[in-house]
């Protein structure tokens, strides 16, 4: 399941992807507030003239078509689906979310909430949208485990035994020690000393030299905290991560990040192949997430639209 997790959840926010340029040739200037009136009802849910606005400002943004209409059913239904399953997902999970892009796209919460504010998606719209593509993730997750138990491959051997019936031998996985130097700055304080404490994370991580001294370099540095990570395959590593990860040697550092907790960086403090059956389950799994994730996601919301009962005003 991690595999599987980690690839719908990517799948999930790839439609991220075409907003990483947010400049000012992308935003326009909202159109006046308009008298909003509701255009579809699902299972007793409104979706409002404003919602469907939303959402084509959000395709302009990410400059796709689409039917914003449709969208807006399906994530009325992704959301109800959660819920009846019993997902949910916090304001915090939400927030960390949409603080991680704003990070990712190299700009302050507020610069982020101005762009969304200006282009006509809003904040709210966008963190729905996040909200539901994290219920989501976690109802195909389920959907997925539960499909798995149904044919009975749940176990490494099993995992073992399909990977070989393809001909190949046990795939090998770099598998890394890792440690995390996280530069806490609290909210309240973040745009006094972001820059002051991003010096002070690129000079801890210039002289990192392997994870035995990190303890000793941090003393007297004020709200810094090291995490020994342990062992972590290469399939198994955090997204935002993974890339930066791979490319640096054993015994030295990634590139700082600005995060939602502050300023961070990775140590990577030793790097080696292995190969066994809990490598072939991960390769297995991933392989088997690329495959059928889309057609999984696909094949579910078909059933949600049939049960559904979906008025047009």
């Amino acid at each position: 399941m991690p595999g599987m997790r980690k690839y719908l959840l990517s799948a999930s926010l790839a439609l991220f992807v075409g907003v990483t340029a947010i400049g000012a040739a992308s935003i326009s200037t909202p159109a006046q507030a308009q008298t909003s009136e509701i255009r579809y009802v699902v299972n007793n849910i409104p979706i409002t003239s404003a919602d469907i606005k939303h959402r084509n400002a959000f395709f302009r943004l990410q400059r796709r078509k689409g039917d914003a209409a449709n969208e807006m059913i399906e994530q009325t239904l992704r959301l109800a689906e959660a819920q009846r399953l019993g997902i949910r997902i916090t304001e915090k999970q939400v927030n960390d979310a949409y603080a991680r892009f704003a990070s990712s796209n190299k700009m302050p919460i507020a610069q982020l909430d101005a762009a969304m504010s200006q282009s006509g998606v809003t904040k709210q719209h966008f963190k729905d949208f996040i909200r539901s593509q994290l219920a989501w993730n976690q109802a195909l997750g389920a959907r997925h485990q539960a499909e798995q138990a149904g044919s009975g491959l749940t176990s490494q051997q099993e995992a073992v035994r399909n990977m070989l019936k393809k001909g190949g031998s046990k795939p090998s996985a770099t598998e890394y020690m890792l440690q995390q130097v996280i530069f806490v700055i609290p909210a309240a304080e973040r745009k006094s000393t972001l820059a002051k404490r991003k010096r002070e994370a690129e000079a801890l991580r210039s002289r990192f030299s392997g994870c035995a001294n990190t303890q000793q370099f941090t003393k007297g540095l004020l709200d810094v905290t090291v995490r020994d990570l342990g062992r972590i395959l290469a399939p198994q590593l955090p997204p935002d991560w993974a890339e930066q990860i791979k490319k640096t040697k054993a015994g030295g550092a990634t590139t700082i990040r600005e995060t939602e907790r502050g300023v961070e960086f990775i140590g990577v403090c030793s790097a080696r192949e292995v190969s066994d059956d809990r490598v072939a389950e991960l390769v297995l799994q991933s392989e088997n997430a690329s495959a059928g994730a889309d057609e999984l996601g696909k094949k579910y919301m078909e059933e949600l639209k049939k049960r559904a009962k979906i008025i047009q005003r």
